[in-house]
């Protein structure tokens, strides 16, 4: 009986620090977006997920900590998304356009103002740059991985080095993001996109150039 209760207990503080720390990260991310990363603050993030603020400290160390965590849930959610939809792209241009439309998913939900947040303050918060860097070289590793199964068939995939493609594609992607970020405009981004996929169809329809009409021809 006794060491029931006692299993019982444990039990119960370990679900509520689950709770605890769900709760702070959602925090977190939702602080971000809302206020960069100069607003994160302990009390701000604390107050917003009507907790003490010392819980932050025992459970992620400190605010970095917290706000690394933060960004690792954005990131987990985003791979899972991504992951499902470039399965489901059996071509170049089907590819583009996930990417076109997850890109317009994460500027509405918000989740490119979390990284673009956590970028600006590795400027000022020392260490904070080479933690966020970790984070994104997994993705440099999916987009040479998704790269690199579309053209597994074709004869390009010995003519297009897949490590540094993976690279210029995240870092290309990134650089939309955060500057539709800056200005809101996303037109710039959207027919950037329509010309990759326009390029990417080259590659899948019969005949080539020829087989595509010119941007701007009459119907």
């Amino acid at each position: 009986m006794a060491e029931s209760a006692a299993s019982g207990v444990t039990t119960g503080r370990t679900t509520r620090g689950v709770a605890t720390r769900r709760q702070l990260v959602d925090a977190a991310i939702g602080t971000l977006k809302d206020h960069g990363y100069a607003g994160a603050s302990a009390r701000v993030i604390a107050d917003r997920a009507g907790v003490n603020q010392g819980l932050i400290f025992y459970h992620f160390g400190s605010v970095t900590g917290l706000l690394l965590a933060a960004l690792d849930q954005v990131s987990a959610l985003r791979r899972e998304r991504y992951g499902a939809a470039v399965d489901a792209a059996h071509s170049p241009s089907e590819l583009v356009e996930v990417a076109s439309s997850i890109f317009r998913e994460d500027l509405d939900a918000g989740y490119v103002a979390v990284l673009v947040a956590m970028i600006a303050g590795a400027a000022t918060t020392p260490g904070l740059g080479e933690a966020v860097a970790e984070r994104i070289t997994p993705w440099t590793g999916f987009a040479r991985d998704a790269v690199a199964g579309l053209l597994a068939d074709s004869p390009l995939a010995s003519l297009v080095p897949v490590e540094p493609l993976g690279f210029a594609v995240v870092a290309l992607y990134l650089g939309m993001e955060m500057l539709t970020q800056l200005d809101g405009d996303r037109a710039p981004a959207t027919d950037l996109f329509d010309q990759i996929l326009r390029f990417a169809a080259l590659f899948g329809v019969p005949g080539g150039v020829a087989a595509i009409p010119p941007v701007g021809a009459e119907s």
